[in-house]
């Protein structure tokens, strides 16, 4: 199953994120198996997730995966959206990483499951 994560690091430790990813990469050069997820995007706050990954992005990526491999145009008219904003919308998320371009010019969400993380704690 091709998973990605979307993790909120608020103040985040470097040398605790390091540790975290050589440690990751040490069990997967092992193993031998791709990691699991795939892909991991970091924000370091919830205005820079929700700048990238706006209300708008969030639906058109659930409905990308339902309907699986469009066109920009057949997605517009799946989201009932223009279709240069909702171009606008894939290439972003092309960039980043959640849509990818199939080999006939397509796009697709490459991910069965986009798993969120992060905690909301007080500040001390």
């Amino acid at each position: 199953m091709k998973r990605a994560a979307i993790r909120i690091r608020h103040g985040m430790d470097i040398d605790a994120e390091m540790e975290e990813m050589g440690k990751r990469f040490v069990e997967t050069w092992h193993s031998g198996k791709p990691a699991d997820p795939l892909l991991t995007l970091t924000f370091s706050s919830p205005a820079q997730l929700f700048s990238v990954i706006t209300p708008k992005r969030w639906e058109l990526i659930e409905r990308l995966q339902g309907i699986g491999p469009s066109s920009i145009r057949g997605l517009a008219r799946a989201l009932e959206r223009d279709v240069k904003r909702v171009h606008e919308d894939v290439t972003t998320l092309i960039e980043w990483g959640l849509v990818e371009r199939t080999e006939d010019g397509k796009v697709e969400v490459p991910f069965e499951v986009i798993h969120a993380d992060f905690d909301l704690r007080a500040l001390a």
